[in-house]
């Protein structure tokens, strides 16, 4: 099955945060209520509509234009609270203390469509959101994910910090991490390769 990689326009939020609550509960909650899940779609979609001027969306499409994958990358405005801030209760400034700073960016919203075993297509998605972590070696990027995708993370080079206890979110059991330029770099500077055409950065 062909992909599509492209940037998501503002009017197809919503489409995208559907996505996202409704693989969370395939990959992790079998069986969950139709309103448990709603109310985490407009949750989602409020949030992302909020980050809009200072984000990026990426999504992967298959042939009859179903996302099949995505992710988000957001460059921290220091104001609009970040998920790690409303679902852990972390400062990410305190996390970083006193090094020297260029940029924070928060990475959220992945998702890989349930069955797509396409490991390329995860790395494109990764590649397309770390890329401007990795412009400046004083970066640093946070996220939420979950246990299982943590382990992929150092099975394909990234190296995350585990930086608080997780928590349950959308279904399932959420570690709050940072991804430093120097834990990111290695894996971008191998595989920037399936990326570095694109337009879309």
């Amino acid at each position: 099955m062909k992909n599509y990689l492209e940037r998501l326009s503002t009017k197809e939020i919503f489409n995208l945060s559907k996505f996202v609550v409704e693989e969370n509960f395939k990959h992790h909650s079998e069986g969950k209520g139709e309103l448990i899940k709603e109310k985490d779609i407009l949750s989602v979609y409020k949030e992302e509509i909020r980050y809009i001027k200072n984000s990026k969306i990426f999504v992967c499409k298959d042939h009859t234009g179903e996302i099949t994958g995505a992710i988000r990358v957001l460059k921290w405005n220091y104001v609009d609270r970040l998920p790690i801030q409303s679902i852990f209760g972390i400062n990410p400034l305190m996390v970083v203390e006193d090094k020297e700073l260029h940029e924070i960016w928060h990475i959220g919203r992945f998702a890989i469509k349930k069955g797509v075993k396409d490991i390329g297509l995860f790395k494109k998605l990764m590649l397309c959101a770390i890329a401007p972590v990795c412009k400046n070696k004083n970066n640093i990027a946070f996220a939420e994910c979950d246990s299982k995708l943590l382990r992929v993370l150092f099975l394909l080079g990234i190296k995350p910090v585990v930086v608080g206890k997780s928590v349950n979110y959308l279904g399932s059991e959420t570690i709050p991490i940072s991804l430093p330029y120097n834990g990111l770099i290695e894996f971008y500077e191998e595989n920037k390769h399936l990326i570095i055409d694109s337009k879309l950065l």
